[in-house]
This record gives C-alpha cells, structure tokens and sequence, in this order.
C-alpha cells in the first residue's frame, strides 16, 4: 500500500476540505458517517492495496471547519460532487457509510456528469420508510445507543465516565454538527426516496443483521427504490458492519465491484492522483 498522504483543498473558498488519501488507480471515495473517518480506516486501507482511495473529513468533524451556509446533507453531496470534478476523476466507486451512505445517494442523484459507477451504502440513512423510523440517536444515553449500534454491545460500549474530558468534547463537537446537517428533518431528505428510482449504476447495500438505527428491514426497502441495487445482510454485526466483520464487508464489496479490486487486467482504466493545491 502507498503511504497515507493528508491534503487540504478548497472547492469554494470558506471551505478548506481535509482529504486523506491512499493508493493509485480507479478512485474510491469513502464517506464516514456521524463517528468520524476512523469509522472507514480499515476501508481505505483494504482498497488503497489497488485503488486510490480518498476520504474526506466532512466539515464540522473533527474540529474542522463548516461554513455557516453549509446546513444540510445536500450541500455535503454537492461538495464531494464539485470535488470530483476539479480533479477530474471519474469512474468512481462511492461507499459511505451511515451519514456517509445517505450522502452517497444524494450524490448519485445529482451526479448527471456521470462521474459515479459504483454506489456502496453501508446501513445508511436518508429516507424515510412508513413503519421502518430511524431511531433518535440524540434521545440515547451511551449505553443504549452501544446496545442499538453495536452486535457486540458490550465490546464496543465505552462509558463516558471513563473517557478524558478533551475526547467526549470533541464527540459532541461531533454530534452538534451531525444535529446540524441532518436533525431537521430527522435523518432523512423527505424528496430522495422517490428520486433514487433514476439511479441505475450498480449499487450494493450492506446492513448488519443487529442494526436498531436502521433495520434490515428499512434497508430492504431502501434497495428496492434504486433502479439497480442489492442487498446484503451481515450476520454478527450491528450499525458498522465494517468494523464489526470487517473481512465478510470487505469481501462482499469486492465480490460485487472486481475491477475495483482487482490490479490486473484493467491498467487502461487506472487513474493517477490528479494534483492538489497545497495546504
């Protein structure tokens, strides 16, 4: 793997974007959700092996800055769109996961460049299922929401009493910025439900069988609204299927998109890192 490489870009001028970067070839986009970008190291190590991978910090993580316009999911799928196209990077496969998911289909559905082939939602949000809520996360104390995200519950849960001050104030630096761009309404874009219908690039939905944020069953029905997607379920995980079996995630990601893992036989389609501006 190529060494990890952090640049800093500005796809409008009051927002300095932090990127991380790994690997040459097709791009990979990876899209965290609300528990930051360590939630998709382990992605981006795996595919940084024969893809360029990019993970982005979304403004408000992190201790980043979110510029004062920048109120909602849409203006997140904006900006990664814009992104694509000031590097000119096309042939992208995009994975996100949770508020990164929902983010990716927001993307998908205003990318009429074309730029995206490949959409990967990890137990993502963004829409609004009849008899399928999406569980208030700000309503849980930590023990519960470990018992709703996790399988494991009890390997995951870290009790705030025993986390230094500096570390849970940067968690609801976190949280204040996620109620931010997605708290109103909860969760979701009431209008992307009956959008994603025009999607028709190849788009695997991967859910944790022990998901109670969002359900299996949300997720189904999230599948069916694409014109192209498929579903599958991982045992012996909850909410971050890709932390808690990372192999089994990695695997079905690769199985589902092979030119994305595979560094052969496709060096006509590998793309070199276009340059950045400095920091």
């Amino acid at each position: 793997m190529s060494s990890h490489r952090t640049v800093t870009v500005h796809p409008y001028p009051d927002l300095p974007l932090t990127l991380s970067e790994a690997g040459t070839g097709r791009p990979v986009l990876l899209l965290h959700g609300g528990g930051g970008p360590a939630t998709v190291a382990g992605l981006a190590e795996h595919h940084s092996h024969s893809a360029l991978t990019i993970t982005p910090t979304h403004p408000g993580w992190d201790g980043t800055h979110r510029p004062i316009w920048l109120t909602g999911v849409d203006d997140l799928a904006l900006t990664y769109l814009h992104h694509l196209h000031d590097r000119r990077l096309r042939d992208v496969l995009v994975i996100g996961s949770s508020l990164g998911g929902w983010t990716a289909a927001e993307m998908a559905v205003r990318d009429t460049a074309h730029l995206i082939t490949g959409l990967v939602l990890i137990d993502a949000m963004g829409v609004h299922i009849e008899n399928q809520p999406i569980r208030d996360i700000f309503a849980l104390d930590a023990r519960s929401l470990a018992d709703h995200a996790w399988h494991h519950a009890d390997r995951y849960y870290v009790d705030p009493a025993n986390t230094p001050a500096e570390q849970l104030a940067a968690r609801q630096a976190d949280m204040t910025t996620l109620r931010a761009l997605a708290g109103d309404p909860y969760m979701h874009d009431p209008k992307l439900l009956h959008r994603l219908g025009r999607v028709k690039i190849p788009t695997l939905l991967l859910w944790g069988e022990s998901d109670r944020i969002v359900t299996p069953a949300y997720g189904a029905a999230y599948a069916n609204a694409f014109g192209n997607a498929h579903l599958e379920v991982i045992p012996e995980a909850g909410h971050l299927p890709q932390i808690e079996q990372p192999k089994v995630t990695s695997a079905m990601i690769d199985a589902y998109f092979p030119g994305w893992a595979d560094t052969t036989g496709c060096a006509d389609r590998r793309q070199e890192p276009m340059p950045v501006p400095p920091r």
